[in-house]
């Protein structure tokens, strides 16, 4: 990296947990907005406030044309910066793109500063420069690049930082892409569910690579902090948590999308599978200090079941029970039989639905807040996965509301 520089290592947990925190953000408005430039932007913005630089680029690929072009900036006009080509060769983002890894330059001496894809710009003189290729799977997008940093010398924490912010970034462009390119398919609709298979595969694929790297830290930091340290790692590691609640949703929502809907049945305690469920949002209830109250059969009541998908139906149902629970607030799971069929009722004194909508909420996307104003997080696809689970099983999903701000009880039923 830059011949045989030895990189300063940063190390200080403050800025640790504050740059883990702006990524998780970061992640987080990935999945509220698909407008390229705003993406950009921000994500730029991003780089530029945690790298501690004076300036940031994203250059992206023309395999038309074989060069790369400035698709955003923060200190040029982007109109005029994509009207520049910058060649693969002699360039230090042509460098960066062709070797597929991260370039530090510091301390630039004032006669090298004559670089192919950066004399055009108004940036005044280039004293330092980090680099990261920014991919999608093994396929090369572009590069992104700092500038200057204000203070010191580019480490190899900040290559590490702007590796998983390029990872980010990948998505951000792809995901835009993807956006168009289903807007350009609306008519042939066949078409256009196959792009949006390809979106939720590739971005719940590549969000899985930064937000790793974010709950290792996350986790190391929480463990190895105390006292107020230790809860900001908390509260991070929270969130990643709640990333990865997103992401895995969006992969088995893909699943059943792409015909992987077999079912492999065999025995099973209905009351270990609830047990099972329960223990997979327990962590996301403690945080919010609901509790969870049982109400189960002592005698095992046994179903002919796939006891992994069926738990993640249950997941999914008590993971929309807690988010949209008041904090503190109790959550009853009761268990009822007769000759036909085991009841599951899951019963939380949350949201409640309006009458009309207690058929269109199991619908994929659907949230029964206004997207503009709505104060829970989710993508609106637990209910869906929920419901294609239960009918995998031959058995029925509804839910009961006496309307909003009554609560809800949502009832699965499963054949004996």
């Amino acid at each position: 990296m830059a011949g045989s520089i030895t990189l300063p290592i940063t190390s200080d947990p403050q800025e640790m947990i504050s740059n883990l925190a702006r990524l998780v953000e970061i992640s987080m408005t990935l999945n509220s907005t698909l407008d390229p430039e705003t993406l950009l932007e921000y994500i730029l913005a991003s780089a530029v406030e945690m790298l501690h630089c004076e300036a940031a680029s994203i250059l992206l690929y023309d395999d038309e044309k074989k060069e790369l072009h400035f698709a955003a900036s923060t200190d040029s006009d982007p109109v005029e910066l994509a009207k520049i080509p910058v060649p693969l060769e002699n360039s230090l983002a042509g460098q960066i793109f062709q070797e597929n890894s991260p370039l530090v330059v510091n301390n630039i001496p004032r006669e090298q500063q004559h670089y192919p894809d950066v004399s055009s710009q108004p940036r005044g003189r280039i004293r330092s420069l980090v680099g990261v290729p920014m991919r999608i799977q093994k396929q090369k997008i572009g590069v992104i690049e700092t500038i200057n940093k204000k203070d010191g010398v580019f480490s190899y924490a900040d290559v590490k930082l702007l590796a998983i912010i390029a990872s980010l970034a990948a998505v951000a462009i792809n995901n835009a892409r993807m956006v168009q390119e289903l807007q350009k398919a609306n008519t042939r609709l066949r078409e256009a569910d196959e792009m949006k298979n390809r979106f939720m595969a590739v971005a719940s694929h590549e969000l899985r690579t930064p937000l790793g790297v974010i709950l290792g830290y996350a986790t190391f930091l929480k463990e190895e902090t105390q006292g107020e340290l230790s809860e900001h790692a908390a509260n991070v590691l929270n969130a990643a948590m709640e990333l990865r609640t997103l992401v895995e949703a969006m992969t088995n929502m893909n699943m059943f999308y792409t015909g992987e809907r077999d079912v492999k049945p065999e025995p099973v305690s209905l009351q270990s599978v609830v047990h099972a469920a329960c223990d997979e949002i327990a962590s996301m209830a403690e945080t919010r200090n609901n509790v969870l109250t049982l109400n189960l059969p002592p005698v095992p009541v046994v179903v002919n079941a796939d006891p992994q998908k069926l738990k993640l139906a249950f997941t999914n149902v008590l993971n929309n029970a807690v988010r949209f629970s008041p904090k503190g607030s109790e959550i009853r799971i009761r268990l009822e039989m007769d000759d036909d069929a085991v009841l599951v009722a899951v019963q939380d004194k949350g949201l409640g639905i309006p009458p009309d909508k207690l058929e269109v909420i199991f619908e994929q996307f659907y949230q029964v807040e206004d997207h503009m104003t709505r104060r829970y997080g989710g993508l609106g696809l637990g209910l869906a996965i929920a419901r294609e689970i239960v009918n995998l099983h031959g058995g029925q999903i509804w839910a009961e509301s006496p309307g909003l701000g009554y609560g809800s009880t949502f009832y699965i039923a499963i054949p004996r």
